[in-house]
């Protein structure tokens, strides 16, 4: 006899625990469909920002020349590499955007 009302007790707490953890459960995908919800929003919108910012990199003036009349006097020692200017600034964006470093 004291084995049945043993077994009841512990039956009608497993029920509880099992609504429980039915609402906890509940709560949990209400929240990840909102995180999902808000991850797919911040993809969207870096997307944009990258167009946005390749765009601009775009449009940025190529790096003058030394023969041109707007250029300084004195030979720029830099002058051999200023022509990777611009894919260096556009690797060092998308490498810190994307956690990656350029190569």
């Amino acid at each position: 006899m004291h084995n049945i009302e043993d077994l009841t007790v512990r039956v009608e707490r497993l029920l509880l625990r099992h609504e429980e953890l039915q609402r906890t459960n509940a709560l949990l995908r209400q929240d990840l469909m909102a995180v999902t919800q808000e991850r797919d929003s911040l993809k969207t919108r870096l997307s944009a920002a990258r167009s946005r910012i390749d765009t601009l990199i775009n449009k940025l003036p190529l790096p003058s020349s030394p023969s041109s009349p707007s250029a300084p006097s004195t030979p720029n020692t830099n002058a051999d590499n200023s022509s990777n200017n611009s894919s260096t600034i556009k690797g060092s964006i998308h490498g810190s955007a994307t956690g990656k470093t350029p190569a």
